[in-house]
């Protein structure tokens, strides 16, 4: 059996990223896209890749990780696949980790297939934080992370491209990725984070 080549790729800069960075404060950025820099970084990223004969990308539904897979592999030679999976979508601690309704997404990104969405897809459970948003609990994220494991490892393509986020990339990894870095994961060997 041939092993998966598996390349995580953490988004770009977000609106969010660079506003905490700024303050230290969450800023309220529901679902935040990339900034300048943010596109930037994922140009620059494109020609690192552009060599990887990925089969499939696999993308979360927050608009800045389908903003930077669109720009990693719109125009790759290998011509993915680009599937939409709400299983690593970021641990939803933030503002800027609740997404946007899956028929708002379709229509920003008519070329990406998100029609196998419910149109509230992230974590909506109980009663919100007084922060204003739903706080996704620690068992119910580690139970995501293992699942996405198994998803990942039941995949039949080889080489894949997993376009996520960085706190969901460390549970996976156990290695903290900066906007746009990449990490390959052997999951034989990642280490199971809790």
């Amino acid at each position: 059996m041939t092993l998966q080549r598996i390349v995580c790729i953490r988004h770009g800069e977000s609106t969010f990223n660079a506003a905490h960075r700024a303050t230290g404060r969450d800023p309220g950025h529901i679902d935040a896209p990339l900034t300048t820099r943010g596109l930037s970084q994922v140009a620059a990223a494109r020609r690192a890749l552009r060599d990887v004969p990925f089969e499939v990308v696999v993308t979360s539904p927050l608009t800045r990780a389908i903003q930077t897979t669109v720009g990693l592999f719109a125009e790759h030679p290998a011509r993915p696949e680009i599937l939409v999976e709400v299983l690593h979508r970021e641990c939803q601690e933030s503002s800027c980790d609740v997404g946007r309704a899956a028929s708002l997404i379709a229509a920003e990104f008519p070329d990406i297939r998100v029609d196998h969405l419910p149109e509230t897809w992230w974590y909506a459970e109980g009663e919100p934080h007084p922060s204003g948003f739903h706080i996704e609990p620690r068992t119910v994220f580690d139970a995501r992370v293992a699942a996405f494991r198994d998803w990942l490892a039941a995949r039949p393509e080889r080489t894949i491209a997993v376009v996520g986020h960085g706190t969901f990339f460390f549970h996976l990894t156990g290695v903290w990725l900066d906007n746009c870095e990449t990490v390959e994961l052997d999951l034989a060997s990642a280490p199971a984070l809790s």
